[in-house]
């Protein structure tokens, strides 16, 4: 009889772990034309990704800030299920562009709302320090 109650009494307890705050790595890249988001574990490991071409069709609608909050929508689906509360953002977008694309700001806030737990947000995204020549040649673009 008592180990019978021992072994309930171990099953409750295990049945009452909560499970433990897992953190991801979610990479947004966002450029003028789509949207891209990438999840992986601190490791690296892939976890999820979606882009805005799997959400939409219309490659006009593919960086819009709507089909962003769809993006993250199906990220919120697919790592709830692994039980990530706390995320990591690295945002970034076309090399030498001063600003991310219109997605960035619409999948944080989303994330946000789904009820996750954002560490930090960074910047991620590359700057060339002189490098090769800019093209456009000698006098610029011209209108």
């Amino acid at each position: 009889m008592k180990q019978e109650l021992e072994t309930k009494e171990k099953l409750t307890d295990i049945q009452k772990k909560p499970f433990k705050d897992i953190e991801a790595i979610v990479n947004i890249y966002t450029s003028f034309n789509n949207t891209l988001v990438h999840v992986t574990d601190m490791s690296g490991k892939t976890l999820a990704k979606v882009t805005g071409g799997m959400v939409t069709k219309h490659d006009r609608l593919k960086a819009n800030p709507t089909i962003a909050m769809f993006i993250a929508k199906r990220i919120s689906e697919q790592i709830k299920e692994l039980h990530i509360k706390s995320l990591y953002v690295r945002i970034r977008t076309k090399t030498r562009n001063p600003a991310p694309g219109p997605g960035a700001h619409a999948i944080i806030k989303s994330l946000s709302r789904e009820g996750f737990k954002i560490l930090n947000i960074l910047d991620t995204t590359r700057n060339p320090r002189g490098g090769p020549k800019k093209k456009g040649g000698r006098r610029g673009r011209r209108p």
